[in-house]
């Protein structure tokens, strides 16, 4: 690995490490509304990119496993339910995608082997249910009375940061095995997945200090 990816690789750990910070510092603002979850969430991802960088110092563990089949899922679920449940108010959506997303693990286990480090089928659908949801989101937020005030809306910040990252990446990770024997598109693809964590991680963090959401 270059050593500017080495570098912005490390910025992007600590990129969620402070907006887990940050999540902390508005949490009694916001403990009494369902956005405290979202604190929630930002921990459980620091703490584990914590174990997933130094957690075999202290104990043997399948890293590909623990992402595949913990991290990952556990990020599309929370997104399926900020979305679907929370902005557009439909719980049965979000159960039915949550579905649809956790049955893509039955062919993934007949072609996949443990030593992927990403579960493309799953992922490729994953990330399509969320692009979805994100064109909701916007759809909701440009035909909102509240368009003037975007600034103040929590969901604005979060929606831009998963459009960059989960969206912004989706060729990457569904490619990425057919991608790696190319070399020069894999490292520029790979810097702008690290990047583009970065930037999601920060307006993750603004969306405390600006956002103004109450419900």
């Amino acid at each position: 690995m270059a050593d500017f990816q080495k570098i912005v690789q490390e910025l992007m750990f600590w990129s969620e490490g402070i907006a887990a910070l940050i999540s902390l510092l508005y949490y009694n603002r916001i403990k009494n509304q369902y956005w405290k979850y979202f604190v929630f969430y930002l921990i459980f991802v620091f703490v584990s990119e914590a174990i997933g960088k130094w957690g075999d110092t202290f104990m043997e563990y399948n890293k590909q496993a623990f992402y595949n089949y913990f991290v990952i899922p556990i990020e599309f679920i929370f997104f399926y339910w900020l979305y679907a449940a929370k902005s557009f108010g439909r719980p049965k959506l979000f159960v039915i995608l949550s579905f649809i997303y956790l049955l893509s693990f039955i062919p993934s286990e007949f072609i996949f082997t443990y030593d992927k480090v990403m579960f493309s089928l799953n992922y490729t659908l994953g990330c399509l249910i969320l692009m979805i949801l994100v064109v909701m989101e916007y759809y909701k937020q440009i035909n909102s009375s509240n368009i003037l005030d975007f600034d103040k809306n929590r969901m604005f910040y979060i929606n831009l940061g998963v459009t960059l990252f989960y969206i912004g990446t989706l060729p990457f990770w569904t490619f990425f095995e057919l991608l790696k024997p190319y070399r020069e598109i894999y490292n520029i693809y790979f810097a702008y997945f690290l990047i583009s964590a970065i930037v999601m991680y920060l307006l993750f963090s603004i969306s405390f200090i600006w956002g103004k959401q109450n419900s």
